[in-house]
Formats: C-alpha cells, sequence, structure tokens
C-alpha cells in the first residue's frame, strides 16, 4: 500500500469515526480507530521515501483537520459526561475545582 492509499485510507476512517462519535456507536467507533491505526502505521513505515507530493501533503492536511475534529467531539463528550456527573453529585461550579488562591466564603 502506498502513502497516498494508506492516507485515503485514514481519512476514511476517520470520517467513520466521527460518525460513530455522532452516533454514540462505540463498536463501529472502536473498529474505526483500530483501523485508522492500521494506516497510519503502513504511512510510518513508507515514510523514508521519497519527500511528500503537493498531494501526499493535501491528503495529510485533510487527516488533520479530521482528526481535530475528532479531538473536539471528545472533548465535548467529556465536558457533557463531567457537567452530567457534577449535577447526579449535586456539585457546581468549574468542573476542575477552585484554582490557586481560591478559598471559600463562610
Amino acid at each position: 500500500m502506498t502513502r497516498r492509499d494508506a492516507l485515503i485510507r485514514v481519512i476514511d476512517c476517520l470520517h467513520a469515526e466521527i460518525a460513530a462519535l455522532k452516533a454514540n456507536d462505540i463498536a463501529a467507533l472502536e473498529r474505526a480507530t483500530r483501523d485508522k491505526l492500521s494506516g497510519i502505521e503502513v504511512i510510518a513505515a513508507n515514510d523514508d521515501q521519497a519527500p511528500p507530493s503537493a498531494e501526499i501533503r493535501e491528503l495529510a492536511e485533510e487527516a488533520n483537520r479530521l482528526n481535530e475534529t475528532c479531538r473536539i467531539y471528545v472533548n465535548l463528550m467529556t465536558a457533557n459526561v463531567r457537567r452530567r456527573l457534577q449535577q447526579l453529585a449535586g456539585t457546581t461550579g468549574n468542573a476542575y475545582g477552585p484554582g490557586p488562591g481560591a478559598y471559600a466564603c463562610a
């Protein structure tokens, strides 16, 4: 498999990850992540080839943008879970607790 083919595979897997995150489909997310990592291993194995062409750089940039989208989805999901857990525990305020120098009012 060439770097180009592997990058296209990674991009497809990133699209699948985003869809799985949106659908909350854990099995699909695991499958897409496993396939993405496999594609990344192929890219790394072909890293000693000639310098990347403009097309390869474009594909890598697209993969990076999609990966950033996945990261944002995961961070939003994490924040929602944190907020819900705080609600269930009866706590409010900053999700990370009081900052340095914070004090309680009596």
